[in-house]
């Protein structure tokens, strides 16, 4: 059997066009916008997932960055549901795409960092030398800690694309092999059919767990510059 394991991750064309854009935004329609005086149970349990999300994430900052709770809350809930609709078959995850995460994470760390530059000068001009610093070791210091900042962002992203990545890869490798053993061993096909299926379920909990992580990491970063 001669396939790509790698093509999953390629992007999704319809007619020749590119369908990313439509995929990105389809979670959009999985949190509609409560319109009644009485939410149903889904929205009501959408709230309050909401609420207990803000109330641990942004008991931390202070009013300027509470100011960011909308788009924490956002980020999210779109990486969150992203992650679980590629779960799905024959679906695309955005996420697994170092370049859409990149986008995600370097313009929020640069508002978080200029945020700091702003209110907070010298605490934020201060972390490039920490304090009792040896003269002679000052000019590695501070190219070690600017390299440091910069690489913020890019940890971000290939933290989550790795993790998104890697879990998709082994759930295609342990699927192929169970149908490879459907025909010649059914034990052994049942015995890599049973850790598929838990592996799928860990998978469910990376999805959310890689969503909330990506998203307290920036939360820390907008805390260090508030």
């Amino acid at each position: 059997m001669n396939e790509n394991l790698f093509a999953s991750f390629m992007t999704p064309t319809l007619m020749g066009l590119p369908i990313v854009v439509l995929i990105i935004m389809f979670p959009a329609v999985l949190f509609p916008s409560p319109k009644r005086l009485i939410n149903n149970r889904t929205i009501t349990l959408q709230q309050w997932v909401v609420k207990l999300i803000l109330k641990q994430m942004m008991s931390i900052h202070n009013t300027k960055g509470r100011n960011w709770s909308l788009m924490l809350i956002t980020l999210i809930l779109f990486i969150g549901s992203t992650n679980l609709l590629g779960l799905l078959p024959h679906s695309f995850t955005p996420t697994t795409q170092l370049s859409m995460n990149l986008a995600m994470a370097i313009p929020l760390w640069a508002g978080a960092v200029l945020m700091g530059f702003r209110y907070k000068t010298k605490a934020s001009l201060a972390h490039f030398l920490p304090q009792g610093t040896p003269i002679p070791l000052i000019p590695m210091l501070v190219v070690i800690e600017t390299i440091s900042l910069f690489i913020q962002p890019m940890a971000l992203a290939v933290r989550l694309t790795a993790n998104i990545t890697a879990g998709h890869l082994l759930m295609h490798l342990i699927g192929g092999a169970t149908s490879a053993l459907f025909s010649i061993s059914p034990p052994a096909a049942l015995t890599t059919f049973i850790i598929l299926l838990l592996l799928t379920v860990l998978e469910f909990a990376v999805a959310l767990i890689q969503a909330y992580v990506f998203t307290l990491l920036v939360s820390l970063y907008l805390h260090d510059n508030t």
